[in-house]
């Protein structure tokens, strides 16, 4: 089914309940559209971070602690 088609059922859909149900559609469906949005917006940032070049500091930076240093070894 295309997305025309989905958008013309639901609408037939919600025209045969009263306002008080058709509201909760609503509600639902614009909850729907933010988390998209939100889950959108964080994968564009992540990409951007990979992209980016803010922590190349970090892979040249030394390392202050060995395996050695440990006291207590965990699974290991």
């Amino acid at each position: 089914m295309t997305k025309q088609a989905i958008i013309e059922r639901t609408i037939e859909a919600i025209n045969q309940l009263p306002e008080n149900k058709a509201e909760e559609i609503f509600e639902f469906a614009d909850s729907v559209r933010k988390r998209y949005e939100e889950q959108q917006f964080s994968h564009e940032l992540q990409s951007l971070i990979v992209k980016g070049s803010s922590f190349d500091f970090l892979s040249s930076e030394e390392e202050l602690y060995t395996a050695d240093d440990l006291k207590v070894v965990y699974n290991g």
